[in-house]
């Protein structure tokens, strides 16, 4: 049987409760999700499959006894724990009349919160599934991918092909498509989910530091090597290994990775002990690794290695079709946030954002509905949107504009989409930095 991490739901509006809770049921291996307040914890309930509950009483406007009330009446098969800074007798009778099963008074070890968390899980686990449950079936550990489209479709189809097993994945695809979406849902919906998933920028680690940093060090091997140290490899053991960015790495670490892939084992810098280690390698590029094998800059044997999987994650002007259903999570998630209420976006706008390409993808499409959140009166209107979001309505096929002015709109775009990072753009644009500022002057 497949072992899953099962999502724990943390509500209360003390932040630094929220953060100490997450650290630790994550070093308990459980997945969390967060809200500080009832109504962010309902719009959270609503779109994600959660195996338990644990809220604070005491909050303000909406309290955790309601809380409690609407999850016994809404959601019976989701077991209740409660945790206080305000015990007293009436209060812990009135928690047990909600449903919850135990009862935790602020403040608390972690031990206390782990044999918690346990009772309320092997209480689920006595309990018959609920055959009236409004809870529609879904796959919790998808619930951060959203998509309907066909090519949506045929990836989250290697997903299920892959999740159970070791193989190597490599996950392709542009700036912002969700790569590392791809890879946590390979890892957390299978078999391996309870072990490790260590995720390593390779591109944000200095050249000089990555090896040490992968494969970990002895003490006195380089200046400022004051003692052993494991690296990513080691953390990541019996899970699986996330290496983002991987046409980035220099040659030398090619070499190591390539070895650690063949032989299933490592060494750490400055010593001749090898070590075996069971993990699973995700890596993930937004660069054409051919071109990079072209150029000597990346192994081929490295890339055959990786590529005994391949998922090309497309782009978001290729899945068009799901504009509106990633526009209804990320309405939620910032409406929440910001205005204490779900945003709603009128059919103009998502026309407007329809037609547009999105060269910054899925994580351009989530900044402009922020920003248009903020910007907004309750509802997202045309008028909300960034100018750079209307060009092909103010420029029609039938209409013409001068050539400078669909220049300035489109690096506009450019900027838009990189959160105006003008190293970015101007690669985009395929001009140097000194051009570029030419430009915007």
């Amino acid at each position: 049987m497949a072992l899953h991490k099962e999502n724990i739901l943390i509500v209360d509006d003390d932040v630094h409760i929220l953060e100490l809770l997450q650290r630790h049921l994550r070093s308990l291996e459980y997945h969390t999700y967060k809200a500080i307040s009832v109504k962010q914890a309902l719009y959270i309930l609503k779109d994600t499959a959660i195996d338990l509950l644990i809220t604070d009483i005491q909050m303000p406007e909406v309290d955790g006894l309601q809380l409690l009330k609407y999850t016994a009446e809404h959601y019976p098969h989701i077991p209740k724990l409660v945790i206080t800074g305000y015990p007293s007798i009436d209060g812990a009778l009135n928690v047990i009349k909600s449903g919850a099963i135990d009862y935790l008074t602020k403040p608390f070890t972690k031990e206390e919160l782990k044999q918690a968390v346990s009772k309320s899980f092997e209480s689920r686990q006595n309990r018959k599934p609920e055959s009236n449950s409004n809870v529609a079936p879904k796959n919790p550990l998808y619930a951060d991918m959203i998509g309907q489209s066909k090519a949506f479709g045929k990836v989250t189809d290697i997903i299920e092909r892959v999740k159970d097993n070791r193989a190597t994945v490599l996950i392709e695809g542009e700036s912002g498509t969700g790569k590392e979406l791809v890879a946590r849902a390979i890892h957390y919906s299978g078999k391996y989910a309870r072990a490790p998933f260590v995720a390593v920028n390779c591109g944000a680690i200095p050249e000089g530091l990555l090896e040490a940093e992968l494969f970990g060090y002895t003490k006195g091997a380089f200046t400022g090597a004051h003692e052993n140290r494991n690296g990513f490899f080691q953390a990541a053991n019996h899970g699986t290994l996330f290496l983002d960015e991987i046409g980035s790495a220099s040659l030398a670490v090619q070499t190591k990775l390539l070895r650690a892939l063949q032989e299933k084992n490592i060494t750490k810098v400055g010593s001749q002990k090898v070590e075996k280690l069971d993990l699973r390698i995700i890596a993930a590029t937004n660069n054409n690794l051919l071109e990079s094998i072209s150029d000597k800059k990346f192994r081929e044997d490295l890339y055959y290695r990786l590529t005994v999987v391949q998922i090309n994650v497309p782009p978001l002007r290729e899945r068009k079709s799901d504009i509106p259903l990633l526009v209804d999570r990320f309405t939620k998630k910032y409406g929440v946030e910001y205005k204490d209420r779900i945003v709603k976006v009128t059919p103009e706008a998502i026309e407007v954002l329809q037609r547009y390409d999105w060269p910054g993808n899925i994580r351009e499409l989530e900044n402009v509905i922020q920003r248009a959140v903020i910007m907004s009166d309750g509802k997202i209107d045309v008028k909300d949107l960034p100018e750079s979001l209307k060009f092909k309505i103010e420029f029609p096929e039938n209409s013409f504009a001068p050539l400078k002015e669909m220049e300035k709109e489109y690096i506009q775009r450019v900027l838009s989409a990189t959160n105006n990072n003008k190293t970015k753009a101007a690669e985009i644009l395929q001009i140097d930095r000194k051009t570029l500022r030419e430009k915007l002057k």
